[in-house]
């Protein structure tokens, strides 16, 4: 498992603290599976095809980090498009590197979130 390297966060913000196979650990709770994460808790994810809940995320942050796994990949165009009508800008990378970018954010207090694909 990889542990996060701790920070202070304003408010009660929810941060990622690890990760492994399968699994991440927000808020000191180990979650199975894919995760959307914001500053106020962690919320299963069906993944790529699940766009109602990352379109949810619409007016409530400005910026999506997008694990894709263990590796960089794209999303599919049509997740971007949407995301982006909605206001919200998509930023794709592997998912710890999404979850670290979560972290820094959200210690400056900015509007974000994540959503993680397991390793």
């Amino acid at each position: 498992m990889s542990v996060m390297t701790p920070t202070e966060f304003l408010g009660g913000a929810v941060p990622v603290d690890g990760y492994g196979p399968g699994f991440f650990r927000v808020g000191g709770k180990v979650h199975h599976g894919a995760v959307i994460v914001t500053e106020t808790g962690v919320t299963p994810w069906q993944g790529l095809d699940d766009t109602a809940p990352l379109l949810a995320l619409s007016g409530v942050v400005d910026v999506l980090f997008i694990g894709m796994g263990a590796d960089v990949a794209f999303p599919p165009r049509d997740l971007t498009d949407a995301l982006e009508a909605a206001g919200i800008m998509a930023e794709p990378m592997n998912s710890p590197s999404a979850a670290r970018s979560y972290n820094v954010t959200l210690s400056e207090g900015r509007r974000v979130a994540c959503a993680l694909l397991p390793l």
